[in-house]
């Protein structure tokens, strides 16, 4: 594919796009299951009053479902897991535990049941959602140098998504609750999609990687710029493939609300085998419907026009990066100095020496120095001599770095490099600044 013959990915073109796919309808019981399990709720709401949580449960199960399909996907997992932590064996009533008559074993096995059904579809999403996250980074990789750079840039990536795990893993052991965690999931995704926002109009985190990206098709700027946009182009799936996630998560906010309630309440008032059923249809109708949907979006998302690697672009020119090459003199030395703006940058080289007259094996010296805003030095990488060398370190401090390649020690050979350096800055949102004092 030529980049010249792409055309812009506004809404009228995607249109045109989702109409190779049309999503099947939900079954028509679906809502109707949602309501009857709302209903049995309200009545269970009658037996004893709703706690604060509860009612907070409640307001959400009535609501409207939020407008973004990502977040959508974030609040089904999330209900998933609340379900999940519901049924722990450990957690349900003790004659449902202990399966006191032949009434609670049987719904002792409906749970086990939908356990079963829950976990499985809660795995599949779980690994939909990294598969997609890869999916749109290793698109950009595409585009990336493909040498020592794009391997920092990759390692940067797994800093920052360590960091992220790091963040929610602090959550938990402050004892945060599901809820607590999945808000800072969510927060975390948002940051990553304005990041790629960012990438479209080469600001903010990628304001320094931008200048790596060769040979991206401007129409494929112009829409990440626009990806969060609440008219963007990405609008038309919402309106295409929002309404039937949107019934999906109605439905997992009304099984999660009546499973809650009626085993709070499950010594005041037994569950009926009527209503029992009726939840186990609901998980059936549920997990088979949003497995039915995360693999029609996958499809749909990995075959969409926005996903355009640098081969399709015909973007090849990202490999034509040369080496430098320069003559040292004997005597003398060769100094590159990098700029960092953000700390947790990556400074890396690679380089070789030319092979000298009569096959003589020739190194030169190397070596890295800081230097802070008043000028003073300091040693990061200790002078050793070379015959070649790749390397990088991570830095703690912003501001300038000398590499020195030294042949002061030679008296008659000079000495032909062959190098390429460079500063790879962070795949995160950088802290401030931090220069040497």
């Amino acid at each position: 594919m030529a980049t010249e013959g792409l055309v812009p990915i506004t809404r009228d073109f995607l249109a045109r796009y989702y109409d190779k796919y049309p999503l099947a309808p939900l079954p028509d019981g679906v809502t109707a299951l949602a309501a009857r399990l709302r209903s049995l709720s309200a009545d269970l709401a009658a037996v004893a009053p709703l706690s604060p949580d509860e009612e907070l449960l409640e307001q959400e199960a009535s609501g409207v479902p939020a407008p973004k399909m990502d977040e959508n996907m974030w609040k089904n997992r999330e209900q998933m897991e609340e379900i999940l932590f519901l049924l722990n064996k450990s957690l349900r009533p003790v004659a449902i535990q202990q399966k006191s008559t032949p009434e609670d074993a049987d719904i002792a096995s409906v749970l086990d049941d939908v356990e079963i059904k829950l976990n499985d579809t809660l795995k599949k999403l779980e690994q939909f959602q990294l598969k997609n996250a890869d999916n749109v980074f290793n698109t950009v990789m595409t585009y990336m140098p493909q040498d020592f750079r794009g391997t920092l840039i990759r390692q940067q990536r797994e800093r920052s998504e360590r960091n992220k795990q790091a963040e929610v893993d602090a959550v938990v052991s402050a004892g945060g609750s599901i809820r607590d965690r999945y808000a800072l999931l969510w927060k975390q995704q948002m940051d990553r999609r304005v990041q790629l926002a960012q990438l479209g109009s080469a600001s903010g985190v990628y304001k320094t990687l931008v200048r790596y990206l060769v040979g991206v098709p401007q129409v494929l700027l112009d829409f990440i710029r626009q990806i969060n946009d609440a008219n963007g182009p990405m609008e038309v799936q919402r309106e295409r493939y929002g309404p039937a996630l949107y019934t999906l998560t109605k439905l997992v906010l009304a099984i999660r609300l009546y499973l809650h309630l009626s085993l709070v309440r499950y010594g005041q008032k037994k569950i009926e085998k009527d209503d029992i059923a009726a939840l186990q249809q609901a998980v059936v109708f549920y997990t088979e419907e949003f497995g039915k949907f995360t693999v029609f979006i996958g499809e749909v998302f990995v075959n969409a026009p926005f996903f355009i690697s640098a081969e399709d672009a015909g973007a090849d020119s990202r490999n034509s990066d040369e080496y430098r090459e320069t003559i040292i003199p004997a005597g003398k030395t060769h100094e590159v100095i990098l700029s960092v703006e953000a700390v947790n940058s990556y400074i890396a080289w690679d380089f070789s020496l030319s092979q000298g007259a009569l096959s003589t094996l020739l190194d030169i010296g190397f070596h890295v120095e800081y230097i802070s805003p008043s000028g003073e030095k300091t040693l990061i990488l200790p002078y050793r001599r070379y015959e070649a060398d790749q390397g990088n370190f991570c830095t703690v401090f912003a501001g300038s770095y000398k590499l020195v390649w030294d042949n002061s020690y030679s008296t008659f050979f000079r000495k032909t490099l062959r190098y390429k350096v460079d500063a790879v800055p962070p795949v995160i949102d950088p802290v401030e600044p931090v220069a040497e004092p």
